[in-house]
This record gives structure tokens, C-alpha cells and sequence, in this order.
């Protein structure tokens, strides 16, 4: 919810949070399958950090700036004091990724070293530019950095498009991955870029998804000014298409922080930096899935999967039971025991895009059988709880999980 109090971030109330919690759960078991280390920076640093990075120069304007000392409120001068330090909320966490590798020692051993973070943001977009979940000041993003070496650059993008593509298909997206290539004003040599996108292009190419039928297409002068990038660019259910996952690789950044491992020759050496996302950023993904699926979520995802209706109140106990039999099976299920009448309940649950109603009366509770109403389909089932409950079970098991 948007409320005005948060001049462009999200209030997320129990059942839209429900969705955000089945995804973070759904992508904690993708990136641990995939060998990430999960970690949390924090959300204020040191502005000579981001004079380091180089995003003070290029962010400044968009960034949230705080003083580093306690306001004097009792005086009369000035709340800030000329002396004092400043801090800013991070508006992406890759420089704290960087702090993170720079603890230790690093040998040529270590990696690659993928570090995951699901990444608050903080940036400070003009009102004019805020778009319901799609553009807000406070996001998350499902963010990782992988640091390796040259020679392990290809294969650690062919993995993360594997990844990607097994993600997106569990969502039932259709993409097309496309390759922005350097742009006029960029660092580094030609020679540089000419590694840096060859590297992106065959790592698609190894993993099968150079092609027409995953809209392969390559854009020049679409990079960014230190490095090339892949893009996956999903379609949805009406054919509009959502710029989503990325990476790039980076060797401006390891340099300007001072990132570097130890070789096997024994010398020091400058990590790569692969940045990339997923989801691209939580609130944003659950805007395109509300939007590509019209509100009616897969079960797994739907923060409300059964409601238990009655249509006597001498059913009100069995329903009871009902609706704690698919609890224990792990079932997201609510009761609804109002002295209304069943077409009534149906519309108004129908109108909520709950996936299923089960409508119990006087037989179904002595019979021990439901009458599942599934949304959008034309009839109505009668089977035995038992059996409902496995149908469930089977439904809100999330697509990773299934067998």
C-alpha cells in the first residue's frame, strides 16, 4: 500500500507481505542451490565511500545525505555544524559488497566468490517519476556480486542464464535476452570492450539461448560507460514486456576500491565484479506478476490459497475442522462462517481471486466431503476432505519444490 506518509515507499500489509515472503524464500533456495553466500551490509555509509566508488559524482543528486553528529537543537546556530561528517543511504549495494571481499586475504583459490544480499535501496527519485510498485524511492533487490577471475568469467554467466532461465520459467514468462553493447562515451580500451562483450555474447551462446526463440538481439551503444551488460526483457500475459534481470561485468570498480587477490604466481591481482539480478528489485517483480497474472497469483504465490464457506451454521464445526486439516497440511486457509448466503460468498471471494472455495453444508459434514469451487473453472468438484487436501497440497507446494 502507497500511503502518502511514505512519500513514494511501500507499506506492506499482511497479505501483500505474504507474496514477498514466498518469493524471498522461493530465491533463498535458488541462490543457495547455486553456491551464493547471503549476507546484510548496512543501509548508511560514509560518503567517502561513495567519493571512492565514483557514485557520489554520478549519484549525488538521487541520493539520501545525513550528517554524522547529533543536532545541537538547544542552540540557535545551525542544526548541521560545518565540521560535520557526512553519511548517505545506499542507493545500491555494490561498494558494500566490495568491503565485504576486502576482509581477508583473498587467493585465486577463493574463487569465484558470490555474495547475495536481499539489498534495501534508498533513491531519491523526483515525485513526477514515482509509479505505483514499478519506480519507489525504497526497494530491494535480489543482488549479487560474483568475483572471479578472467578465466572464469564465461562460465559464471553461462551459470547465472541457466539460473535466470529456469527462474523465469517457473513464473511462466516468456524473455528475450538482449546485449547492450558500448556506448560512445565509456573507460577503458577498445581492446577491453572487445574481451568484455565477447565474453557476455558466448556465455548466451554456451548456454543455448543465442537464439531466435529467446529473442537474442544485440543493442549498440546501450552500455553502461565502464562495462557491457545482458538484459532479459520478460513478456507478459498481454504482451507488454518488463525489463528485469541483468549483468554486467566490471573492472572499473575492484580498481577505484581496491579489490584484489592473491594469483598463483603469488602476486596481486584485480578480482572481475559480475553484477547481476534476478527479480531486479522485489516490489517491482510483484508489480509485474500482479500485472501479468490480472491479481489471480499461482497458488503457491496467493497470499490467501482456500477459504472454508458454510451454508448452514450446523456446519460450523466441521468447517472448524476443515480449515484446520488444510492449516496443518500447510494450506493458507481462512473461514467464513457469516450468516450470508453461498452465491454471495462465492462472488465476493471469486471478486478477492481466491483459488479455491470449499463449500461445506449439512451432507458435506456428515458425508466428511467439500465442494470445491476453483476460480475460473465452470463447475464445482464434491470430493472427500482427504482428497481435497492432497489436490492442495500438490498446488501450494512451490514450482522448485515439486517433484
Amino acid at each position: 500500500h502507497l500511503q502518502q506518509e511514505a512519500h513514494g515507499s511501500v507499506f506492506w500489509h499482511p497479505k501483500g507481505y505474504l507474496i514477498w515472503r514466498e518469493l524471498e524464500a522461493y530465491m533463498r533456495r535458488a541462490i543457495d542451490g547455486a553456491g551464493y553466500r547471503e549476507v546484510k551490509t548496512p543501509q548508511v555509509m560514509d560518503a567517502r565511500q561513495w567519493e571512492q566508488s565514483g557514485h557520489w559524482g554520478k549519484y549525488r543528486e538521487n541520493m539520501f545525505v545525513i550528517p554524522d553528529e547529533v543536532p545541537n537543537v538547544e542552540d540557535e546556530g545551525p542544526l548541521v555544524s560545518d565540521e560535520a561528517e557526512w553519511m548517505a543511504l545506499k542507493p545500491m549495494n555494490c561498494p558494500a559488497h566490495v568491503l565485504i571481499f576486502r576482509q581477508g586475504i583473498k587467493s585465486y583459490r577463493d574463487l569465484p566468490l558470490r555474495i547475495y544480499e536481499n539489498g534495501c535501496c534508498h533513491r531519491n527519485e523526483p515525485h513526477g517519476a514515482l509509479h505505483g510498485l514499478m519506480r519507489v524511492r525504497q526497494f530491494t533487490q535480489d543482488d549479487a556480486h560474483i568475483f572471479c577471475r578472467e578465466d572464469q568469467i564465461v562460465a559464471e554467466v553461462q551459470a547465472f542464464c541457466e539460473l535466470a532461465d529456469r527462474i523465469y520459467k517457473d513464473f511462466g514468462f516468456t524473455y528475450s535476452i538482449k546485449l547492450a553493447l558500448r556506448p560512445e562515451k565509456r573507460f577503458g580500451s577498445d581492446e577491453m570492450w572487445n574481451k568484455a562483450e565477447a565474453e557476455l555474447r558466448d556465455a548466451v551462446v554456451r548456454a543455448g539461448l543465442a537464439t531466435k526463440e529467446y529473442g537474442w538481439e544485440e543493442l549498440p551503444g546501450e552500455g553502461a560507460f565502464y562495462a557491457p551488460k545482458l538484459e532479459w526483457h520478460l513478456t507478459d500475459a498481454i504482451g507488454r514486456t518488463w525489463q528485469v534481470g541483468t549483468i554486467q561485468s566490471d573492472r572499473v570498480l575492484p580498481e577505484r576500491l581496491d579489490a584484489s587477490y592473491i594469483g598463483e604466481d603469488g602476486d596481486k591481482h584485480r578480482p572481475v565484479m559480475l553484477h547481476r539480478a534476478i527479480f531486479g528489485s522485489y516490489e517491482r517483480f510483484i508489480g509485474i506478476l500482479i500485472e501479468h497474472f490480472a491479481g489471480k497469483l499461482p497458488v503457491w504465490l496467493a497470499p490467501v490459497q482456500a477459504v472454508v464457506a458454510t451454508i448452514v451454521s450446523d456446519a460450523d464445526a466441521y468447517a472448524a475442522d476443515v480449515v484446520a486439516r488444510l492449516k496443518a497440511a500447510g494450506v493458507r486457509a481462512e473461514i467464513d462462517l457469516r450468516n450470508e448466503k453461498i452465491n454471495y460468498k462465492v462472488r465476493e471471494h471469486s471478486l478477492k481471486k481466491v483459488p479455491h472455495l470449499l463449500v461445506v453444508g449439512k451432507r458435506e459434514a456428515e458425508e466428511g466431503t467439500v465442494a470445491v469451487r476453483t476460480l475460473g473453472a465452470e463447475h464445482q468438484k464434491v470430493m472427500s476432505l482427504d482428497e481435497a487436501i492432497a489436490m492442495l497440497k500438490g498446488e501450494v507446494t512451490p514450482p522448485d519444490l515439486r517433484p
